[in-house]
């Protein structure tokens, strides 16, 4: 059978221009870089109805320090509460959202949102997380107390309360569990860090991995198993990139998969015929050249929406 996606009907672009649960400043312009790349056209000229919703409204970085091992916590509980409303309006409406970061804690309330969504619905869910980093820290664990470090532990239910309920969830009853997520191109974990990892019980491909199982059986495990009805969820930090073909983010670490590695990985979740929402975060202009780095993730999105570099023809599976 030919598994080739067919690019949704509709798609939501949701900016939310905000660095609050970072260290560094300039992920807020990460949603205005991606629509000067040409975000919008590209996924029409992929036959997509695109919607842009503009900015959400959210309150400023106030950069200040820490505050019980979080920094900046009511801010990044704000903007997640906005991010969550509209991820979530958006799946009701039959759309699929297209959130631009921003940075990377914002998935606290994409993924919520993605997760209630599916749960009321009866659907499975499966979240694929491209990163360079497991964002697994807890406020024991890092100095910085930087939440865009701290996502997935908060959506595993081990963060602050005001992160782990939206959405109704709770520390009991999480937004994600172990079974849902995996976790793609890790190469930087604290010690600490790994150790909760590995009690969560997170299905981990780090670049070793990669290195040893090539990237498509890495993501031929990653998708599989997959329910005809079930929800994909891909959430993109473009620190997932090396940095030699991505140098636009804070955060870079060197040995990130390269740019043929990363189209494969898309044009896979397209195969899919699965995807349902996206996140693109932690693009951050003020480390980039010439908007490369906006532009490569254009590149990328136009294949999770169907865009290939396949020239043989498909056969029947």
């Amino acid at each position: 059978m030919d598994t080739a996606a067919t690019p949704p009907a509709a798609i939501t672009l949701i900016g939310a221009p905000t660095d609050v649960g970072g260290g560094a400043r300039g992920a807020s312009m990460g949603p205005e870089a991606l629509r000067v790349a040409g975000l919008a056209q590209a996924l029409r000229e992929q036959g997509a109805d695109v919607l842009d919703a503009g900015n959400l409204p959210g309150p400023p970085n106030p950069g200040l320090p820490p505050v019980r091992g979080f920094r900046h916590l009511p801010e990044v509980t704000a903007w997640n509460l906005a991010v969550h409303e509209a991820v979530l309006s958006t799946l009701r409406a039959g759309r699929l959202p297209l959130l631009l970061g921003g940075d990377h804690s914002l998935a606290i309330g994409s993924i919520s949102a993605v997760a209630r969504h599916a749960r009321a619905r009866g659907r499975p869910l499966r979240v694929l997380w491209f990163d360079a980093h497991a964002d697994f820290n807890t406020a024991a664990l890092t100095p910085s107390g930087n939440l865009h470090g701290m996502p997935v532990a908060s959506l595993f239910g081990d963060g602050p309360p005001e992160l782990v309920a939206i959405g109704g969830f709770s520390r009991q009853q999480p937004a994600l569990r172990a079974h849902e997520l995996r976790q793609i191109g890790i190469r930087s974990v604290d010690a600490g860090e790994k150790r909760l990892v590995h009690e969560a019980g997170i299905e981990v491909f780090d670049m070793r991995a990669i290195d040893e199982l090539g990237m498509r059986e890495v993501m031929a495990r990653c998708l599989a198993g997959m329910d005809t009805d079930a929800h994909l969820h891909v959430s993109l930090d473009v620190d997932f990139l090396d940095p030699d073909i991505a140098p636009g983010v804070a955060t870079t670490v060197r040995g990130g998969p390269g740019y043929r590695e990363a189209q494969l990985c898309m044009e896979m979740v397209a195969d899919s015929g699965r995807l349902g929402s996206l996140d693109i975060v932690e693009l951050n202009p003020a480390f980039d050249s010439r908007n490369r780095t906006a532009e490569l993730a254009v590149d990328l999105v136009e294949s999770l929406f169907g865009k290939s570099t396949l020239m043989r023809q498909r056969t029947s599976q």
